[in-house]
């Protein structure tokens, strides 16, 4: 099949999804959507014994797909802008503290416990893979996804300032992690004899610092072009301009493309917001930027659905990925009591706010997408599927459960103030 013939395949297969969500099982578009193609999974491994040749051809399309490539490369960049731009700067600036613990301390905490312990599983499973290829998978995998948490949150109702405090983390995150990743990525490449501290954290600042930087100027520099006319059509066309440009020359300079999409979001929503910008042009910037979002997000979760036709499971790691799953949320867990716990001496925190941010810690595409990066020498094939058993487990039950558990708590708050307030 050709490229086109590939595209309008996968865009014709997510439309009917998507509709068969919508009409029928009504679930957030993000969860039923992938649910759906999931089940479409199962039934195509099922027929393959029956009607081969279809089954065949399916699997051939989505195996034909560069996921990594597709994502990293192509939607990312649009889905953090697209995130980035409806977020308020001054909400932002107000949870800064939580935000920037989580999104930095968080990730390291994480990685480190989750690379530690599944260094002590894959061994007792008889799996010989070092400690620092552990730690390449953690990288990976702990990130909270912003696609996944955007997507879901605006479903489940939670407060304002929780929402934002994950929401921000996420978009955050996900840009220092990729960094954290492709620097763990050079040490296992390079050899960790052959690099020195310093060289680590010139790599790690480049990416970081430069990226957030960088996306800071772009974002200003596409505020000025939009604000010097007043024709909406050529202003949404320099927020293309900004995502695509912006995003293939972070690679070319090697500083951050993720972080700087997300600041560069930021900026034009914000800067757009406030001065320079009609309100005609507001209106069509923000439907525009809310209709990529959600398709690019049904396309995003309907071939992670269809990945498992070409992932390779085994019943070892089929059994390290369910225990994985544990691991990466006590990981997550101890990654967000301690900042918040030392935080909550300086500033309020909503109730139940630990449990909720981890069990509101999704991960997503971000994490396939890096699994599948990795080479194959450094045991992909196993890193691929155990993160899909968390990436599954993290947006079905996770996600469909985030909001009634913080009604649970909260019953369950108020009946122990009741109780408590009688005796």
């Amino acid at each position: 099949m050709s490229q086109y013939e590939i595209v309008t395949f996968i865009v014709c297969i997510t439309a009917a999804i998507a509709y068969i969500n919508n009409k029928f099982i009504r679930l957030s578009p993000t969860i039923g959507i992938m649910a759906l193609s999931l089940g479409f999974s199962f039934v195509a491994i099922a027929i393959h014994g029956f009607f081969p040749d279809v089954a065949h051809t399916f699997t051939n399309v989505i195996a034909s797909i560069d996921f990594h490539k597709l994502l990293m490369k192509g939607m990312l960049g649009f889905l953090l802008f697209a995130g980035a731009i409806h977020i308020d700067a001054k909400s932002l600036k107000a949870e800064r503290l939580p935000i920037i613990s989580l999104a930095t301390v968080g990730i390291f905490i994480s990685a480190t416990i989750i690379g530690t312990l599944l260094y002590y599983l894959f061994h007792a499973f008889g799996l010989d893979i070092g400690y620092i290829y552990c730690l390449l998978f953690a990288s990976l995998i702990s990130p909270t996804d912003p696609i996944a948490v955007l997507a879901i949150l605006k479903k489940s109702k939670l407060p304002k300032s929780l929402e934002l405090k994950i929401a921000g983390e996420s978009l955050f995150n996900d840009g220092v992690a990729v960094v954290v990743f492709l620097t763990i990525l050079q040490v296992a490449q390079t050899g960790i004899e052959n690099l020195t501290f310093g060289d680590i954290s010139l790599l790690f600042l480049q990416e970081a610092v430069g990226g957030i930087l960088y996306g800071f100027v772009i974002g200003y520099v596409g505020f000025l072009a939009m604000q010097s006319i007043n024709k909406y059509e050529v202003e949404v066309m320099i927020t293309i301009a900004t995502v695509m440009g912006g995003y293939m020359f972070a690679d070319f300079i090697h500083v951050s493309g993720p972080l700087a999409m997300v600041v560069a979001g930021i900026v034009i929503g914000n800067k757009s917001r406030k001065s320079g910008v009609s309100d005609i042009t507001m209106d069509y910037l923000e439907k525009f930027w809310e209709l990529i979002d959600e398709m690019l997000n049904a396309l995003l979760f309907m071939l992670i659905g269809f990945e498992m036709l070409v992932i390779e499971f085994d019943k070892k790691i089929i059994i390290i990925g369910v225990i994985a799953i544990f691991i990466v949320l006590l990981a997550r867990f101890i990654a967000v009591a301690l900042p918040v716990t030392i935080l909550r001496t300086k500033m309020s925190f909503e109730k139940h706010a630990i449990a909720i941010l981890t069990w509101g810690g999704l991960r997503g595409g971000l994490s396939v997408a890096l699994a599948l990066s990795v080479p194959k020498e450094m045991f992909r094939d196993q890193f691929v599927s155990i993160t899909y058993i968390i990436v599954i487990f993290s947006i079905l039950v996770q996600g469909l459960t985030i909001g009634k558990l913080y009604k649970w708590l909260l019953n369950k708050g108020n009946k122990e103030e009741e109780q408590s307030a009688k005796t």
